[in-house]
């Protein structure tokens, strides 16, 4: 199970090379969190353009916004808890079919925290993207495809890996506990993504420029007010 998982993970030519290139990343990543801040104020008066009165949606995401700010300056491992807890707390499963009125919609975190609703992708996206803000590096996340072996269905969950070959942890919605991938034998890895490209296996195998519902989902939080950059 371990192996599957690995191959999942980015090829470093060396772990030097993978610890000097996360600490330049690290350095560049604090530096634009602090010049991109996300403005929730400008978020909420989004928001409310769109829905109208927020009622208890507006709620959801103030306390997404006390989240971030209580938890910048946690260790990594306390981040992923708070962030995995915070959306397995406030979001309640349904399909898009309920929630949306299509077969397949990928919502942004504003838009799962208005309805206090998701499935799968939301729950990881949001967590990808709070994660992501909290200053955790791109490429030791993964949006992770999966087949739910238990279910027998598609099913997506978001991966940590805090090195390349390191066993990524797996923060899942259908379980509120962060485990090891080897301990989810539940789970096979089918294909993931990030910011900087679409991964099967060991491999590359594409951009995620050509991930259209990925990109259809940037341009939907560009327009909520989220400075995001390509992910």
């Amino acid at each position: 199970m371990r192996r599957r998982w690995a191959a999942m993970g980015l090829r470093q030519p060396s772990w030097l090379a993978w610890q000097g290139g996360c600490l330049l990343a690290g350095l560049l990543l604090c530096l634009a969190s602090v010049l991109a801040n996300w403005d929730f104020d400008l978020i909420l008066q989004n928001a409310t353009k769109r829905y109208g009165d927020l009622g208890p949606a507006k709620g959801r995401i103030l306390a997404w916004n006390e989240l971030i700010q209580g938890s910048i300056d946690l260790p990594e491992s306390e981040k992923l808890t708070a962030v995995n807890r915070f959306f397995n707390r406030q979001l309640r499963f349904t399909d898009d079919i309920r929630t949306w009125r299509q077969n397949d919609y990928w919502a942004t975190p504003v838009e799962a925290l208005v309805k206090g609703a998701g499935d799968c992708e939301d729950y990881s996206i949001a967590k990808y993207f709070t994660l992501r803000r909290l200053g955790i590096p791109a490429e030791k996340l993964r949006i992770t495809y999966v087949k739910a072996l238990r279910q027998n269905q598609a099913h997506m969950v978001l991966t940590y890996y805090k090195t390349p070959t390191a066993d990524p942890l797996v923060l899942d919605n259908l379980i509120g506990e962060i485990r090891p991938a080897s301990q989810r034998n539940d789970l096979l890895p089918v294909y993931a993504f990030n910011a900087e490209g679409l991964y099967t296996g060991a491999k590359r195998a594409g951009d995620t420029k050509k991930l259209s519902r990925w990109q259809d989902l940037l341009k939907k939080m560009r327009a909520e007010g989220f400075a995001i950059g390509e992910g």
